[in-house]
């Protein structure tokens, strides 16, 4: 058996002997540091060895994880490759067996893609949709190239839902009456009130997301004053929420800016403010080109935006939804985007299920929003890629239009958001250079709502006030400071 020793070292300066570092002596099972230079220079010879050491150690380790990270990083989305091909298969025969009918994806070429879109400006289908790259896909169309015939189970265009997805009266609402409105949640001010004119404020949710993100954030924590004076209109996007959710919709941002400019015309809605979180940005970007004369102050929280240039719809893609299993977040994320078929898979059990899951939830945290759930795989499919994606190259026009127009925009971004990077707001602030960005410590994409609803209620309390009291002053000609 062996004995346990300890090590021990002995410094000597000695300006006679030649230096030596750590010579060994056997007999009294020491190291010797015999050094021409005085002690305390010994002493930092020494402890630069060490310390090196120990760097390159720490070094390896991080390359040992990172190495494997990689490792298991292609092992699990090589994998996913391989079942979505699978699933694609499965769920042809699938809906053919339920519906009468196969439902077309994106796994084959363009040359499949449906005539719904016409392909231009907004109205395009992202290059997403198709450019997904998986090593399987050609694999699972052998010998189901053939198309399927309908049969008199659905009926050529038809909004019904699918057999995978909920049909509750919340889901199923605008399915078959394609003219229904977007659900509209409405705060109005007191009435009999007179006074000063009344604002309205437009609220527009993020991806999956819903009209109560809103309302059981901002709305409750709106001053008493600030309740006499503005109108609240949070909407529930078309797809997600308490909104229709046609099956033969691509969700294309057309698609959602028309929806949404029904809702200003069936409120009379002459000025506005808007306020947008993650997704919904785009979108009030759209919206507020597009009524440039109408909108008084955007306010952005958490935008995903990304410069326009060639090939950015695929750009978009890799860094919102990059293929790495941690942290989990991105991870779901990017299962989502990136695997068509898998997804669904995951819509079957969450989104079919949504009651189930609202009810688990309110008991574990019942001051949560709770309609993550509320939407179908198609809807969020394609808005993830036809608006998040394929919209990308369409905001600068639309800030162009916004900075000529004078519209001023607000942001609101979360130092540790992980999903849209702090570079988005920054990147947006040199094309608008208006814009003012105000980045909050220690949020992320949802903290940066949830968790300080009293502070962003205040913040978009001071932005309408602010813009009110300058409209005031140019109509009177008071002087006035502009922040």
């Amino acid at each position: 058996m062996t004995m346990p020793y300890s090590i021990t070292f002995t410094l000597h300066a000695d300006p006679l002997s030649t230096s030596q570092l750590l010579r060994p002596n056997s007999q009294s099972r020491s190291y010797i540091c015999v050094s021409s230079r005085p002690l305390d220079s010994a002493m930092s010879e020494l402890t630069f060895l060490f310390m090196d050491s120990s760097i390159l150690s720490g070094k390896w380790l991080i390359r040992f994880r990172t190495s494997l990270l990689d490792f298991v990083n292609f092992t699990v989305f090589l994998f996913l490759d391989f079942l979505d091909a699978i699933l694609c298969v499965i769920y042809r025969y699938i809906d053919q067996f339920l519906e009468g009918k196969t439902t077309a994806c994106y796994c084959g070429s363009r040359g499949e893609e449906r005539g719904n879109a016409d392909g231009d400006g907004e109205n395009e289908l992202s290059e997403t949709l198709y450019g997904r790259r998986n090593v399987f896909r050609r694999i699972a169309l052998v010998g189901f190239s053939g198309s399927c015939k309908d049969s008199e189970k659905m009926n050529s265009g038809s909004a019904w839902n699918r057999w995978s997805d909920c049909g509750c009266s919340s889901c199923v609402d605008g399915m078959e009456n394609r003219n229904q409105k977007l659900y509209v949640a409405v705060r109005e001010p007191p009435r009999g009130r007179s006074g000063k004119p009344k604002e309205n404020v437009i609220f527009l949710h993020g991806f999956v997301s819903s009209s109560s993100l809103w309302t059981e954030s901002v709305f409750p924590n709106l001053s008493e004053t600030q309740k006499l004076n503005y109108r609240l209109f949070a909407v529930d996007l078309l797809g997600f929420g308490r909104s229709p959710k046609p099956r033969d919709c691509f969700y294309t941002m057309k698609d959602h800016l028309e929806k949404i400019e029904s809702v200003i015309h069936q409120f009379g809605l002459n000025s506005f403010h808007l306020v947008a979180h993650s997704m919904g940005c785009l979108i009030a970007l759209a919206l507020a080109a597009k009524y440039s004369n109408s909108v008084k102050t955007i306010t952005l929280v958490a935008p995903p935006y990304f410069p326009s240039k060639h090939g950015v719809a695929m750009a978009v893609l890799e860094n919102l939804a990059a293929k790495r299993i941690w942290p989990p977040l991105l991870f779901g994320s990017s299962v989502m985007s990136w695997y068509e078929h898998v997804g669904r898979c995951a819509c079957f059990f969450i989104c079919r299920n949504h009651r189930i899951w609202e009810w688990i939830l309110r008991r574990i945290n019942p001051r949560r929003v709770i309609d993550l759930t509320k939407h179908t795989h198609h809807s969020a499919w394609h808005s993830m890629h036809n608006v998040i994606c394929g919209g990308a190259k369409l905001m600068d026009g639309y800030l162009d239009e916004l900075s000529r127009a004078g519209v001023k925009i607000y942001i609101y971004h979360g130092d540790q958001d992980v999903v849209a990077p702090v570079e988005c707001s920054y990147n947006l602030k040199k094309k608008a250079v208006d814009a003012t960005v105000n980045m909050v410590k220690n949020a992320d994409h949802q903290t940066i709502i949830l968790g300080r609803e009293r502070e962003l209620t205040q913040d978009l309390e001071y932005i309408w006030a602010n813009t009110a009291d300058i409209e005031r002053a140019l109509k009177y000609c008071i002087p006035t400071k502009v922040v």
